[in-house]
């Protein structure tokens, strides 16, 4: 049976409020940066993720070992949620997927540019070559 982990951070990144969502499955690593505007409310975050869940653009996979915890004591428990609450950033485990995620994006950009650029001189060839034979016929 998987372990299914799911971690939203939202902190400030001038000049926005950013949102990192981050999700461990069956060891695998995956993190999503949100973009919000203003600062969100907990019921903004909670609503935009009910509703934009499956639009998401998650980082591909990256390998991550998610250890057996043991029962934790629930004192232990509220005192780790506390901690967790206080600390500001991100992991470097999200830093890394969100920077694999912008590479494949910045790969992709260029390879659909390239090809809406050759397909513009293509076009533009094409005309060219009609003008041209419209004028040595006369036209």
């Amino acid at each position: 049976m998987g372990n299914t982990v799911f971690k939203l951070t939202v902190l400030f990144d001038e000049p926005f409020w950013v949102g990192i969502y981050e999700r461990k499955c069956d060891r695998k690593y995956e993190a999503c940066k949100i973009t919000f505007g203003a600062e969100p409310k907990d019921y903004d975050v909670y609503d935009f993720i009910l509703k934009n869940y499956e639009k998401l653009r998650f980082s591909p996979s990256l390998e991550a070992s998610i250890p057996d915890e043991p029962r934790m004591n629930p004192k232990r428990m509220q005192r780790e949620v506390k901690k967790q609450l206080m600390s500001t950033g991100i992991g470097t485990k999200a830093q890394q997927a969100l920077k694999l995620q912008q590479e494949q994006g910045k790969t992709d950009r260029k390879f659909r540019s390239r090809a809406e650029q050759e397909a513009e001189k293509e076009r533009q060839f094409q005309l060219r070559q009609k003008r041209r034979r419209e004028k040595h016929k006369g036209r």
